[in-house]
């Protein structure tokens, strides 16, 4: 081939059609979550297995093969000889859709049109279940979730595990075998820590947080701590909904969702910095890429380590607080104004096993991962059946944690992502947590002003150095070799861990070397 850049022009313009329906079934789904109307639901689900399915449709077309034939080796994935001319992004470019169709092509678009048509529903009768705490009223949706489910992994296939094959979509190349020994000893350190914590005599008081707290005057806050962090308003929205969550059309068109409670503080202010790391992710993407895996988030695991990273490393940390708290004492001065900073920053790290994993402390939170890990590695290993799933949960809950829920909606009930067809995306919360103590290390390094800047409010050069490392990159590296492109090294649990040692250690006031 003379010129690959004539058949890559042609495969860009395919990926541009094919992402703006996706686009639209996003932006339906965006409003299933926030405004659509109780009684849409059974037409939206049809609606967003119509665009779904025609996108998959699309994208497995023969065209699209043709086109990647002319610039693949089939063989290894990788671009053949005829591409030398091209960059490394470009190669990239072409690797990652050639994986991404190699996939879609084992799925037929029947199945797909299946599969989002019920997810959708799913969702909803989730919602109302949860709130009514009826396991059985969700119990046939999910069951119809899981079957589906299997019916993916057969048409994918894996190499080990059957789990591999649903945790590669979320993040490409993990496995069952590699997460275990991970997991296993992020949790001897975590459980050593919580030993730790449990001698302390006396503990933070939070009490602090769960006081009144206006619901306009929260959002407000939540809304100031975005435009601080860099969240472009004139390119994002903040919405309310039951879950918060984050969807993109385009990095100028990016939506960010929280919730708020009026006795409960934390819940909408740390979603607002959770879901802003998304957005900044996001909003940081390369638009000249729109479309094409370049212009995507890596995987979930890094998209989880910069909303976890400016939600805990940054948003938890002492020297964020020196420059917000008096402002938001300024928002709520008969609940804080007479607290001390110290007092406050102690409270928003108080641990104590809970059974709500977004309302979990930083030394539990991984725990209630394991927890969702291990029943869904038992369901799709069929060792467990969907019926005995809540007795499960509480198994498992009481031996990770100490602590058994009363109700289903506090319990196998609280996550939105099963009725999503979401099995194998909760291990990535973990690993974005592994990710974002190694990122933030090396970010300190990089930038030796970041902690003064940080209590002078100025959080922009962290975002500018996140975009610069990670974000305008897309898909361009994996994981493994964005991290070790970044940090020169492997993920490892000692940096997270060291880190907590150290935050908890001075909040609790002891010193663990463990």
């Amino acid at each position: 081939m003379s010129n690959p850049t004539q058949p890559l022009h042609a495969l860009k313009s395919k990926l541009l059609e094919i992402q703006h329906l996706k686009n639209a079934a996003a932006l339906l789904s965006w409003d299933q979550e926030t405004h659509m109307p109780a009684g849409g639901g059974q037409t939206r689900a049809e609606q967003l297995a119509t665009l779904q399915t025609l996108a998959h449709a699309k994208f497995v077309a023969p065209e699209i093969e043709d086109l990647l034939l002319h610039l693949i080796d089939p063989a290894t994935g990788l671009a053949n000889t005829d591409t030398n001319g091209l960059d490394d992004a470009a190669k990239a470019l072409l690797r990652e859709t050639w994986r991404d169709f190699s996939r879609a092509k084992k799925l037929p678009s029947n199945f797909i049109n299946r599969l989002e048509r019920e997810c959708s529903l799913a969702q909803q009768v989730w919602a109302e279940a949860r709130r009514r705490d009826d396991f059985l009223q969700y119990l046939p949706n999910l069951q119809t979730i899981i079957t589906l489910k299997f019916e993916e992994i057969d048409y994918l296939g894996y190499d080990d595990c059957p789990y591999d094959a649903l945790l590669d979509t979320y993040e490409p190349g993990a496995t069952v075998s590699q997460l275990q020994p991970l997991f296993a000893t992020l949790r001897h350190g975590l459980l050593e820590l919580l030993a730790h914590v449990r001698e302390c005599a006396s503990p933070p008081d939070d009490r602090i947080l769960f006081q009144t707290y206006d619901k306009q005057q929260q959002l407000a806050f939540g809304e100031l701590v975005l435009r601080k962090m860099g969240y472009d308003f004139n390119r994002g929205r903040l919405d309310l909904s039951a879950h918060p969550f984050t969807t993109s059309f385009h990095p100028t068109d990016v939506r960010v969702t929280t919730r708020v409670f009026e006795q409960d503080l934390p819940s909408c202010l740390f979603s607002c910095i959770h879901e802003g790391g998304h957005g900044l992710y996001e909003q940081g993407l390369a638009e000249a890429q729109y479309g094409t895996p370049l212009g995507e988030a890596l995987s979930l695991g890094i998209h989880e380590s910069q909303s976890r990273l400016w939600e805990n490393n940054v948003g938890r940390s002492k020297a964020f607080w020196t420059y917000f708290f008096p402002l938001l004492q300024q928002y709520f001065p008969s609940q804080l104004g007479a607290t001390s900073m110290d007092r406050f920053h102690a409270a928003l790290n108080k641990v104590k096993p809970s059974l709500i994993r977004v309302e979990a402390d930083e030394v539990t939170y991984n725990l209630h991962i394991m927890v969702r890990f291990e029943i869904e590695l038992a369901l799709i290993e069929k060792q467990v059946s969907v019926k005995d799933l809540p007795g499960l949960w509480r198994e498992k809950m009481q031996e990770y944690l100490g602590t058994t829920p009363e109700r289903d909606a506090d319990g196998v009930m609280q996550d939105v992502h099963w009725s999503m067809g979401a099995l194998g995306y909760f291990p990535t919360y973990t690993l974005g947590n592994l990710y974002a103590a190694m990122f933030f290390e090396q970010a300190r390094r990089d930038v030796p002003a970041l902690e003064t800047d940080v209590q002078r409010g100025h959080l922009l050069p962290l975002k500018d150095w996140l975009n610069r490392n990670i974000h305008q990159y897309g898909r361009q590296y994996s994981s493994d070799d964005l991290l070790q492109r970044i940090t020169g090294r492997t993920l490892n649990v000692e940096p997270f861990l060291s880190y907590l040692r150290t935050k908890i250690g001075d909040v609790y006031g002891f010193t663990s070397n463990s």
